[in-house]
């Protein structure tokens, strides 16, 4: 599908991707860019933004600062597992849809498992746990949860938890995509939250997501070898690989090319989001652009929107025709062309006036 050039709102409902970059981001990468500064990370933004993330998830959390998601995740999944080894995850994950194949080129075997909710459950993992040590088969290492999902569902602490010690108990680990973790925890109860659902919980390596919440690019994977749970519930081989990945971590960045030279340009981006909880409160303006447009069309039958959102994202039902009609007012995404599904999603900067603008075309189209 292509994309429409001829939208007339000056904001696009559909992706977070589409936004721009906060103020404050500019500013940090405008003073980065005075004079020089030791590459690779050993600059002070970089400190700074390593200092908050120890402040977010707790002292010995490792924050490694990569490029983009998918190289992200990439990374991340190759400090984790070694020959043989496969990750599980759900069939609606971006790891699974929307990275082109790019883990199982790094040699990692995807179980997407599925899901009407796009949730990963304990039973998931009790299947697939069935295949360790048999030689045939690739060997289930790594549970991966994507949180919030690409159906604009949250996993609950407590779902988290049960995950993490299922995991644990049969010597896997658990890596969670957190492309839009801004947005879960702005649902799930504000910045005490994130420690609850992540660390705490059990979750060994965390993708960060920066590009879809004010920043110009950037995401960072953070390692918690301080995991509240692991002396309680990790197999002696889970724990032994937990801390082989860490020790491979500096090498697997470098080896999957997401080891940024002027990696100030990264992390100050961090630093000015991370500073006073910014990056929580551009998560909430996104959700809360979401719920304004909710309550502005879901009285519509036919668009099936029974429940506001939950994160920044909609899941409307619409006919081609109309759909193709609204997209000359915003672009946005099939989501299940089969039954007609498309994503709205709105952004960090997304406005009130924005909202009314496409939710009149809604309006005017459909009914």
């Amino acid at each position: 599908m292509e994309m429409s050039s001829q939208s007339t709102t000056s904001r696009s409902f559909a992706s977070d991707n589409f936004a721009g970059v906060h103020p404050v981001v500019m500013e940090n990468l405008q003073l980065a860019n005075l004079g020089h500064a030791i590459a690779y990370g050993g600059d002070n933004f970089t400190a700074e933004a390593e200092a908050h993330f120890e402040r977010i998830f707790g002292v010995g959390t490792k924050a490694f600062f990569v490029f983009g998601g998918t190289g992200g995740n990439v990374f991340a999944l190759s400090s984790l597992c070694g020959p043989g080894d496969a990750v599980l995850c759900s069939q609606w994950s971006h790891l699974h849809i929307d990275e082109t194949g790019a883990p199982e080129r790094a040699g990692i075997k995807l179980l997407a498992v599925p899901s009407i909710d796009a949730k990963v459950t304990p039973q998931d993992i009790e299947r697939v746990a069935g295949d360790l040590g048999v030689m045939h088969h690739a060997q289930p290492r790594v549970v991966s949860l994507t949180q919030p999902t690409e159906l604009g569902t949250l996993y609950t602490a407590a779902e988290i938890e049960q995950l993490c010690i299922c995991a644990h108990e049969h010597g896997l680990l658990v890596h969670m995509d957190g492309a839009r973790i801004a947005n879960a925890t702005a649902a799930l109860g504000g910045i005490s939250s994130v420690r609850e659902f992540t660390v705490d919980a059990g979750v060994d390596v965390l993708t960060f997501g920066g590009t879809k919440n004010g920043l110009m690019y950037g995401e960072a994977v953070l390692y918690f070898p301080q995991g509240a749970r692991r002396p309680q519930t990790y197999k002696d081989f889970s724990l032994e690989t937990a801390q082989r990945a860490l020790r491979y971590a500096p090498y697997a960045r470098k080896q999957t090319t997401q080891l940024p030279s002027k990696m100030r340009f990264v992390s100050a981006q961090f630093a000015a989001v991370l500073n006073n909880d910014l990056w929580v409160q551009l998560g909430a303006a996104a959700n809360g652009a979401a719920t304004s447009l909710f309550n502005a069309v879901h009285s519509i039958p036919t668009l099936e929107l029974p429940d506001a959102p939950a994160v920044n994202s909609l899941y409307p039902t619409i006919l081609p025709a109309h759909a193709e009609q609204l997209r000359e007012v915003s672009f946005f995404w099939d989501w299940e062309p089969a039954r007609h599904r498309v994503r709205w999603m709105t952004s960090w900067d997304t406005e009130l006036s924005d909202v009314d603008a496409f939710a009149e075309a809604v309006y005017r189209v459909v009914t």
